[in-house]
């Protein structure tokens, strides 16, 4: 049995989450398209941190954290950081309504095809950055 890191091990879980978004696009189910995807970026992301030898906080958006040490990257990743960031923020701030919506804010009427496709290749971009940060365990290809 390989003995994973964390970081491997949360880019295994977001890997596999990605396959989610497929299901829920084809039934139309956009805000938790929003709401998947927002937590396959927050793995993807805090296993970049921890691969770079950074502890994440435990809250939603670490894009900041990234913007602040990118040099602990790889060069050929770091171009790609700012981009993340924008990513984690804009999906954070989505989070809670795609879920929850509000009084006057009903998420499966409010988020359209558009918002979803977005949420989706924003998720997939940031897996694949992460792929190229966070080395594959043993016989677990990602």
């Amino acid at each position: 049995m390989t003995n994973l890191s964390l970081a491997q091990s949360y880019l295994i879980k977001a890997v596999k989450r990605l396959k989610i978004l497929d299901l829920l696009m084809a039934e139309e189910d956009y805000s938790d398209v929003i709401r998947e995807a927002q937590e396959i970026v927050e793995l993807a992301q805090k296993a970049m941190l921890r691969q770079v030898g950074i502890d994440p906080p435990k809250w939603h958006d670490v894009g900041a954290i990234m913007v602040e040490n990118r040099n602990f990257f790889p060069r050929s990743e770091r171009r790609h950081i700012r981009k993340l960031a924008e990513i984690s923020k804009w999906l954070r701030k989505e989070r809670e309504l795609a879920f929850y919506g509000d009084i006057d804010f009903i998420p499966t009427e409010e988020y359209s095809r558009r918002d979803a496709e977005r949420a989706v290749r924003d998720a997939r971009f940031t897996v694949e950055v992460a792929r190229r940060v966070i080395p594959p365990p043993e016989g677990y290809p990602l």
